[in-house]
């Protein structure tokens, strides 16, 4: 068995005295796991940094072995970001959910293209917080939990879309979100295709997409949103990028 992917690097944890097991996204075959001889040392070490775009191939007998990984480096992201601490939490944040919400070797490519897009785009402040916020929509919905904020989930109508249930996660128009309002999420405009995202826009994406992310898929694994995610949101909001 073995295949030839890109792929994501999620996280490197030392093996015996020079190897390393790599985590990382494949765009072919999901998250997925190998050793990779080497990976302790000094020469591989930069390679194996999360975030990391590289070039994978995997060996192994079986499938269900955990195998061996070569190593190519395709864009060494991580280096450009270890000097902005805000980009590095997005970063950090971005690769912990990957490593505790992906399930092992299920290729999703649409959702590795589109990390892979915003990974590149962590050095634009200007962009990177509203699409960071449309990316964790997308990994719900990739996740089988997607928001559904095309239309009423009370009266059917398209337009007007102001509010997110909590619990459908269907969006809710301004007449019908009225005697509701302590209870729903505000549904900021940028999710529904507007151009422009406010600081209080972004706080309100990133509190809606978290409320799912935690209630959805990390309560079947008695488990809360990651701290790097928190730490990230923490610098959105002290740098003015996201309201408090």
């Amino acid at each position: 068995m073995d295949f030839v992917s890109e792929a994501i690097v999620l996280q490197a944890r030392k093996h015996g005295e020079t190897s390393a097991i790599m985590e990382n996204f494949t765009r072919e075959r999901g998250r997925h796991n190998g050793l990779v001889r080497g990976g302790a040392g000094r020469r591989m070490r930069p390679l194996l940094q999360p975030g990391n775009i590289v070039e994978v191939e995997w060996r192994g007998r079986l499938e269900d072995h955990l195998g061996y990984f070569t190593v190519e480096i395709v864009d060494a992201l991580a280096g450009l970001f270890m000097e902005d601490r805000l980009s590095l939490a997005a970063l950090n944040a971005i690769a912990a959910l990957l490593r505790e919400m992906l399930p092992e070797k299920q290729p999703l490519p649409d959702l590795y293209d589109v990390t892979k897009i915003v990974l590149e785009r962590l050095d634009d402040q200007a962009v990177w917080p509203a699409l960071y916020v449309r990316w964790e929509s997308l990994l719900l919905q990739s996740l089988g939990y997607g928001l559904d904020l095309s239309r009423c989930a009370g009266t059917g109508v398209t337009d007007n879309l102001t509010h997110v249930s909590p619990r459908s996660g269907r969006a809710v128009s301004t007449d019908a979100a009225q005697p509701y309002l302590d209870k729903l999420f505000r549904l900021p405009p940028f999710l529904r295709g507007e151009p422009i995202a406010s600081p209080q826009d972004i706080a309100d994406g990133l509190r809606l997409t978290g409320h799912f992310l935690e209630t959805r898929v990390q309560w079947e694994r008695n488990r809360t949103l990651p701290d790097a995610r928190r730490v990230m949101v923490a610098r959105l909001q002290a740098t003015g990028l996201a309201a408090d």
